[in-house]
């Protein structure tokens, strides 16, 4: 019988403290901390040496304002035998909180004095003095921690402290430090520091960082300091100086891989900047032993002719890719080569056939699945070309069903879709793009959902689609590089329907296209009539930002420019183009952009 007594005890006696336990948490998180302190008092009594109890209760004292209380309990603590040290920084709070700064700064330093007899203890003080933003103090102890015991590293936090200071010098060294050991990875070093690092390259921070990096560079041959260096000077878009850090990391590197050179040259290409990209694709030309990266390089020196030159230089291209087939041939491992040269041949030539023909006998090599589709998509984009709507649809349901659960799968099934709407069976390219919302890919989601409303927007009007059909040939006229055809055929719908809901459409379409014949003004006009007149409509946002990149890159008028990128700050804010339009317009107003 006494030993069920004793059991009900207990229980009731566990039941309670785990009731009070809940009660003062959740006074504490509400902020009720009169009613919190009752409960904390109660379970401090029952379990003195719950350190987190305690801290809680003097919390309460201190947003109670009774600094006496949590004083004295705090005196308590540090006669312990076995003090913790982070009572001597609470105590040290406490006076602090009561501006009674000589003695927050004694108890401060008797904290700091613990590390002399225990290092190990330096993470969870200079932790809490960073609480409490005593950064001076922080640095202290994880800088005495470390001289008494080299084997702890605290650069990661005093990196972070350093940041806070604006100390940008020993903030960038301890980051340095930490990746030269290996202590972290150099990607999560750069992803610290971009924080600080802007494109001005007269920038304090950048020069601050460059200056280091020279340093290091000059005492330690490590080719780390010249892969920082080269992400700097990317970062400053001086692409000169990036590919001479580059030049020499692959000179130093034994394995002799031109990878990095390869993703420098496509940067470039992505930015435009075709003189740089053609010295590191030459480079990488002269100097790659590897027979795929050789002709990449090889491949992409010919975009560049191409886009410098345009139709001046079709002639010699052809010839080029020419000569590379003979000495490449039909090869699964050049596969890159018989896509170009058959893109080319259909798009700037004009000569899909022997194209799709090109296209057909690489599909006899042997090759994996992915390699397959890649030949697809293209075969199929050339019969679309080609007008051969559902041969080239046969070709994308291929890819769509063999790799569903795949990006390739998933832009086969845009395209299926795509191909729909060019030849005006809307309601199957609908069904298509409705599964496509939901693509992983961001891009290919978003396309699927402009083409879907694009679609669906204008049924509804017209029962008959004779709008939407006008549209559709416009599109294909335009993929086909028919850009006059393409900009006739629009004319006519922005005669024919005006005011319905097309014109907006067919307004920004030919304003593309326009602006890709350099015929600024006209394009221009477009985008001020979908900014008048479909102020409220989903494109209103897309007119802002490419009427302000005119302003910007073509007319100079930067005043203008700012005027519509402020627009979509304050009117488009879940606007794809919001968080370029608001870099732009910040650099337009001088501001120091990170």
């Amino acid at each position: 019988m006494s030993l069920r007594i004793l059991l009900i005890a207990f229980l009731c006696f566990n039941f309670s403290f785990a009731q009070d336990d809940f009660l003062a948490k959740q006074y504490f998180n509400d902020g009720d901390f009169e009613k919190a302190k009752v409960f904390y008092q109660k379970l401090v009594s029952k379990n003195p040496e719950r350190t987190d109890y305690v801290e809680s209760l003097i919390h309460c004292y201190q947003q109670l304002e009774k600094y006496p209380e949590a004083e004295l309990l705090l005196s308590k603590k540090l006669k312990h035998k076995n003090v913790n040290p982070i009572f001597f920084i609470e105590q040290g709070y406490n006076y602090a909180l009561q501006n009674k700064t000589e003695d927050a700064q004694k108890f401060y330093q008797k904290a700091i004095s613990q590390i002399n007899k225990t290092p190990s203890l330096g993470y969870l003080m200079g932790r809490r003095f960073q609480k409490y933003a005593l950064l001076n103090q922080a640095v202290e102890v994880y800088t005495k921690a470390m001289v008494l015991n080299p084997k702890l590293n605290f650069n990661l936090q005093l990196a972070r402290i350093y940041g806070e200071q604006g100390s940008y010098a020993k903030m960038y060294d301890a980051y340095l430090l930490l990746v030269r050991e290996g202590k972290t990875s150099k990607s999560n070093v750069l992803r610290n520091i971009d924080d600080f690092i802007s494109e001005d390259a007269t920038n304090t921070n950048n020069v601050i960082l460059k200056r280091l990096l020279l340093q290091k560079a000059q005492k330690d041959p490590n080719i780390l300091w010249n892969e920082l260096l080269s992400w700097l000077f990317v970062k400053q878009k001086q692409y000169s100086s990036a590919f001479r850090q580059e030049k020499a990391i692959f000179k130093r590197n034994e394995e002799s891989s031109t990878q990095r050179l390869a993703s420098l040259g496509n940067l470039l290409l992505e930015e435009n900047e075709t003189y740089v990209a053609e010295e590191v694709f030459q480079y990488i030309l002269q100097h790659s032993t590897n027979e795929v990266s050789a002709l990449d390089a090889e491949l992409n020196l010919i975009d560049i002719t191409l886009k410098n030159q345009g139709d001046k230089a079709i002639s010699q291209v052809e010839k080029q890719y020419i000569k590379l087939m003979e000495i490449h041939g039909y090869k699964s491992q050049t596969l890159q080569l018989q896509i170009a040269y058959a893109n080319f041949l259909t798009f700037k030539k004009n000569t899909p056939k022997p194209a799709i023909s090109l296209l057909k006998n690489a599909l006899e090599l042997p090759l994996n699945p992915r390699g397959k589709a890649y030949i697809k998509l293209t075969l199929g984009d050339i019969l679309v070309y080609d007008k051969k709507f559902n041969e080239a649809l046969i070709y994308f349901s291929q890819i769509q069903q063999k790799l569903k659960n795949d990006v390739l799968g998933q832009e086969a099934r845009y395209k299926v879709a795509q191909t729909s709407f060019y030849k005006g069976d809307f309601d199957w390219a609908l069904t298509q793009l409705k599964v496509l919302r939901s693509s992983t890919s961001q891009l290919i989601a978003n396309d699927a959902m402009q083409l879907s409303l694009l679609i669906s927007d204008n049924s509804l009007q017209d029962s008959t689609q004779t709008a939407l059909k006008k549209y559709a040939r416009a599109d294909l006229l335009s993929y086909q590089n028919k850009t006059n055809e393409a900009i006739i055929a629009l004319n006519d719908i922005l005669k024919n329907h005006k005011g319905e809901k097309i014109e907006d459409e067919a307004l920004l379409k030919q304003a593309e296209l326009l602006t890709g014949q350099k015929k600024y003004d006209e394009a221009k006009f477009n985008y001020q009539k979908i900014i008048e007149f479909y102020s409220t409509g989903i494109l209103a946002d897309d007119a802002h930002f490419a009427i302000a990149e005119l302003y910007n890159n073509v007319f100079n008028l930067p005043e203008k420019a700012k005027e519509h990128y402020e627009k979509i700050m304050f009117n488009y804010q879940d606007s794809y183009y919001f968080p370029q339009a608001r870099k732009n317009y910040r650099i337009l107003r001088g501001d120091a952009i990170n």
